[in-house]
């Protein structure tokens, strides 16, 4: 089953999946990390195969990717990629997943990071 069929979908549009849900590589999913470049590489560090889009450039970076790709997005908490999620979903995009807990739950679940 796809990530995207098992999410739990979230009253703002999107669906919410939790670090429980997603393996890595990302297969299925395109992984979205909308944190600054510090953080990306710092602390916390990053999910193995997630691309560093900003949360300032998503929109114009949105506007060439698939509106039917499946896309997980994550942050340090999950309240930033929540927000970039629901600006996709009001864009159009049909399949878009917000990490809920980012890179916090993330490490708090012992899941495998690169920094």
């Amino acid at each position: 089953m796809a990530l995207f069929d098992s999410a739990r979908p979230n009253p703002a549009g999107y669906r919410d999946v939790t670090s429980a849900d997603v393996t890595v590589p990302a297969q299925g999913f395109r992984l979205i990390d909308v944190r600054e470049p510090h953080e990306f590489t710092g602390e916390l560090g990053h999910i193995p195969g997630a691309e560093l889009v900003p949360l300032a450039s998503v929109l114009a970076h949105a506007a060439s990717w698939n509106k039917d790709e499946a896309l997980l997005l994550v942050c340090r908490s999950g309240g930033r990629s929540g927000n970039a999620a629901q600006a996709l979903n009001r864009l159009g995009f049909t399949k878009v997943m917000n990490l809920v807990g980012g890179m916090m739950g993330w490490n708090a679940a012992g899941k495998t990071i690169e920094k």
